[in-house]
């Protein structure tokens, strides 16, 4: 992004310098190099040999606003295919859980857990607390691979392996989708920090087609009715008489929610379109409205990865029915369940890059961060967070992957509505 660093957070940890998180990045690699007059060195549970491998990943659950609780289980379902399987390079996988509550504190104590437990990396994780459990992550030297995307700070830690656009690439891609198709767009996003960034982002897109910025409406994470935000962004979408306007409900897990209103008061005003990013819908909610007859009919949709239809999600789905059949926290449809399976698909490849070697925190950074290359079976491009990796968005530098898809939800489907990935790599560096 151009001319401007944005360093918000959603915790109320004070933000470090830069010029702080530069030398901390410089002492962590010396540290790695010496470990004399460093203390011990972190992480190093895994050793040599057949020593068992311990990872951690967390995610909110039972809370009012945001649950994520595919992730860990999915994590724990990897663990026992790969154990089953011989492990990994003979290593015994274990994998540690958390819930951080979606609480700056409880995140916080997640991420001293794995610092306490002398964990190799935390994979495959969801929280909105980024600063607060990065800097006990960095200060230990601890990975954090393939998070959700939700926080700027996953994409400027240097010890965070990125693995998707995150939270970023979904609202600029949803711009460029909404910015061909759309007259007026109404954003109905959280009144949170990080809710700040989404019209940043989604307008960003929309200016890349020509289209003026959204209309920008908060809401409370956790409110229980939508009624009152719901006739606000159909009075903005349908605001011009000539150009059918659109609706963007960007609240994660209380969009279906903000469906229940947006479905009663849609009726007394011209018809509107409907975009989201997946995260906020999934194709078992659009099940769960009544398929074909749903409210979601027609919604343009924008994801990190395939459908969930698609037929390279075959080895996420055995994985799924060998470990965890029956286990109605696992949907094979949710993109965070998607993220992890694709985050332990990076840890195995790193582990197994070090042939006998130690398996260590610092073991694992050094293997990503001297380009190994990681296939996904074409779920995302190949991922590797070399310096030249990086792509040249002044916001994200450790964003390596700003393909997105862009899908549709039809017959009840959510299908493909658009063949392949469209990179949205410009569109990020241009936002401001």
């Amino acid at each position: 992004m151009t001319g401007r660093r944005r360093t918000r957070t959603s915790s109320p940890v004070l933000p470090r310098p830069v010029k702080a998180t530069l030398l901390s990045a410089g002492a962590l690699a010396a540290c790695a190099s010496i470990a004399v007059g460093c203390g011990v060195v972190p992480g190093a549970t895994g050793g040599s040999g057949d020593d068992p491998v311990t990872v951690m990943t967390w995610a909110p659950e039972k809370t009012a606003a945001t649950n994520k609780p595919g992730m860990p289980a999915m994590a724990k379902a990897y663990a026992r295919w790969v154990n089953a399987h011989g492990g990994i390079n003979g290593h015994q996988l274990k994998v540690l859980t958390c819930n951080d509550h979606n609480d700056y504190v409880d995140a916080a104590k997640c991420a001293q857990r794995a610092v306490d437990e002398d964990v190799v990396a935390v994979v495959g994780s969801y929280s909105q607390h980024g600063r607060t459990f990065l800097a006990p992550l960095e200060s230990a030297g601890i990975p954090y691979i393939g998070g959700y995307g939700v926080t700027d700070d996953e994409f400027t830690s240097p010890l965070s392996y990125p693995i998707n656009g995150g939270e970023p690439a979904l609202l600029a891609g949803l711009g460029e989708q909404l910015g061909k198709d759309c007259g007026p767009v109404a954003l109905v996003r959280p009144d949170t920090t990080a809710g700040d960034e989404l019209p940043v982002l989604l307008d960003s897109g929309l200016k890349s087609e020509g289209h003026a910025s959204a209309s920008d409406l908060r809401a409370a994470e956790d409110a229980t009715e939508y009624s009152r935000h719901t006739q606000n962004a159909l009075e903005r979408a349908t605001s011009d008489p000539l150009k059918r306007g659109c609706v963007v409900p960007a609240l994660g897990d209380r969009t279906d929610t903000f469906m229940d209103s947006f479905r009663r008061d849609r009726e007394d005003y011209p018809k509107v379109r409907m975009g989201t990013v997946l995260g906020s819908i999934d194709q078992s909610q659009i099940n769960a409205t009544g398929s074909k007859s749903s409210p979601y009919e027609g919604s343009y949709v924008t994801g990190w990865y395939p459908d969930a239809n698609d037929s390279r999600w075959n080895a996420m789905r055995k994985v799924i029915k060998e470990q965890a059949f029956g286990d109605n926290r696992i949907d094979p449809a949710d993109a965070g369940v998607q993220t992890t399976w694709i985050a332990y698909t990076v840890l195995k490849a790193a582990i197994e890059s070090l042939g006998n070697g130690e398996v260590s925190a610092h073991a694992i950074r050094r293997s990503l961060d001297d380009g190994l290359k990681v296939t996904t079976g074409g779920l995302t491009p190949t991922l590797s967070w070399r310096f030249e990796d990086l792509i040249a968005a002044v916001d994200f530098p450790r964003l390596v992957n700003a393909d997105v898809t862009f899908q549709v939800v039809r017959q009840g489907q959510l299908v493909a509505a658009r063949r392949g990935f469209v990179n949205v790599s410009k569109t990020l560096e241009n936002a401001d």
